[in-house]
């Protein structure tokens, strides 16, 4: 088994999609070779809709998840935030 850095590197080099479906960055996307690093990588910032087109959820289960992540930031950064 490779580990993902390598696995990036093959997959762009020879621009192949990748296989494996197992690994933690993989999405079904195949104008970003199914990978969440090359995606990154290619286009940099996205909105919640392009993010929500390659994991395959809806926009708003993506906002749900921002507004969760963003909720336990908050906290983390300051206890006393309700």
């Amino acid at each position: 088994m490779t580990n993902e850095k390598t696995c990036v590197e093959l997959c762009c080099k020879h621009e192949v999609s990748c296989p494996n479906e197992d690994c933690r960055q993989w999405i079904n996307f195949e104008e970003d070779l199914n990978c969440t690093t090359i995606a990154i990588q290619k286009h940099g910032d996205m909105t919640l809709r392009e993010a929500a087109d390659r994991l395959g959820i809806s926009y708003v289960r993506v906002k749900q998840i921002e507004d969760e992540a963003l909720k336990k930031i908050s906290k983390r950064i300051s206890p006393d935030f309700h």
